[in-house]
């Protein structure tokens, strides 16, 4: 995950200043090195962490930390503090303002290969969700299948694609609008050209789409894992085109991250949206405060807790605390349970939404959660419904042909049923006592 190797090293930097009943200016200045070294290697941008070290020397070589009862973490508090104004201060509300009539025009832009087209498509899915009407706009008529591969995502997440083929993508923007109109789009977003280095004509196109057809929100798309390269894109395009805000994609890949801390800092825009994942669903608003506590090791349980709302329906808890009151819980409940956690996101990236957790477990033990996981929805997922409904009657036979269906040992087969039964008495044990379940086993969203 990004910014892994980053808190890590924050962590340790941390735990040394916890560890002193006392703080001198001396051990500020030690911490305030290794932070800024630890901040270079994470490939920030280097008058972005000068300035940053600066901003908190500042503050912290002085009376309210270094004579605080707990000096370590009055540091810390002020570290997050100026990491969550690099970060842009204010958490993304709302990304877009709609306009009372007509359509919201947005045009994604950036580097082929940043996640453009994908990202057209998830942000998309998020207002659809919503309750807009947006509207795919192929705009993008050079690189070969890039219509086709907008017709894909449109189709995953839902949404209408407006094409016209290889005809000019400024007439194209044009009559997206006029049918957008016509058939109560309110969102139209407009999939445009990217290419592998800036250039004129690329920059020249963007100017006349956004002239012809009124683009009200123009976003830069910024690939996380380019580092300060990414940097220098986004101040090139900003410089002669304009943009209002930044997508930063590829947050769940094994990158320093250096450019998410950089970004406001180099371009003066904020990041409006994250791309967390692969999946149409992995993109949220931009959190500065969530994601300064997560570098700094400190959880994002907020973000948590926004991600299960959207998972998990609340007559869907009310409905599965009955059964579990009346001890009606079966093998289909379970595999339904499953899959909603696996809406959360990875083991891994749950875990380090956790405050006091993320970082403190091994990778390895992350991986062997993930892979019990895929075999116990491998098992539920070769029974038959009787089989699930009442596991009391898998006999020996049923167990083997659970076994080889699912491919996995009759040993993991024996261990599921055996801990589904404790779970069941559990249940029973527990279940004439109201709220219990509910309250033990989902967070309250109200």
């Amino acid at each position: 995950m990004i910014f892994e190797n980053l808190s890590q090293k924050m962590a340790k930097i941390f735990k040394k200043l916890r560890s002193k009943g006392k703080l001198t200016e001396k051990d500020v200045n030690f911490a305030l090195r290794d932070i800024k070294l630890t901040l270079l290697e994470s490939d920030v941008n280097y008058d972005v962490v000068r300035d940053f070290v600066d901003s908190v020397a500042r503050r912290a070589v002085g009376v309210d930390v270094l004579e605080s009862l707990t000096p370590g973490q009055q540091f810390i508090k002020v570290v997050k503090d100026e990491l969550v104004d690099l970060l842009g201060g204010v958490d993304v509300v709302n990304a877009f303002s709609f306009p009372s009539k007509g359509s919201l025009v947005v045009m994604m832009c950036g580097l082929q290969g940043s996640g453009k087209t994908t990202h057209c498509g998830k942000i998309a899915k998020y207002y659809l969700k919503q309750g807009r009407r947006p509207l795919l706009v192929a705009c993008d008529v050079y690189r070969p299948a890039a219509i086709k591969q907008l017709e894909v995502v449109g189709a995953d997440v839902g949404v209408k694609v407006f094409e016209m083929g290889n005809v000019s993508p400024v007439d194209i923007a044009s009559e997206a609008l006029k049918y957008a109109a016509d058939y109560g789009h309110d969102l139209v977003i407009l999939d445009t050209a990217g290419r592998l280095h800036v250039d004129d004509e690329l920059m020249d196109e963007l100017l006349n789409l956004k002239s012809a057809v009124s683009v009200n929100e123009t976003l830069f798309v910024l690939d996380a894992m380019m580092g300060q390269d990414a940097l220098n894109v986004a101040k090139t395009f900003n410089e002669r085109v304009g943009f209002d805000g930044v997508v930063l994609t590829k947050l769940d890949g094994d990158t320093k991250g250096g450019a998410a801390l950089s970004v406001l800092y180099t371009t003066g825009k904020p990041i409006k949206f994250v791309g967390v994942g692969e999946k149409a669903d992995d993109i949220e608003l931009f959190k500065p405060d969530g994601m300064a506590s997560r570098i700094l090791g400190m959880g994002d349980v907020l973000s948590l807790i926004e991600k299960a709302k959207s998972a998990v329906e609340l007559k869907d808890v009310e409905k599965m605390t009955e059964k579990l009151k009346k001890n009606k819980f079966d093998m289909e409940d379970l595999l339904v349970q499953m899959k909603q956690i696996k809406r959360l996101g990875s083991i891994k990236s749950i875990i380090g939404s956790i405050p006091g957790v993320a970082g403190k477990i091994k990778d390895e033990d992350l991986e062997k959660g993930e892979d019990k996981i895929a075999k116990v929805e491998a098992i539920i997922c070769s029974m038959t419904k009787s089989e699930r409904s009442t596991p009391s009657i898998i006999d020996y036979s049923r167990r083997r042909r659970i076994s080889s269906g699912s491919g996995t040992t009759l040993s993991d087969v024996n261990q599921l049923l055996k801990q589904f039964d404790q779970m069941q008495k559990l249940f029973k044990k527990f279940g004439g006592k109201k709220g219990r379940f509910k309250n033990m086993l989902f967070p309250k969203f109200r």
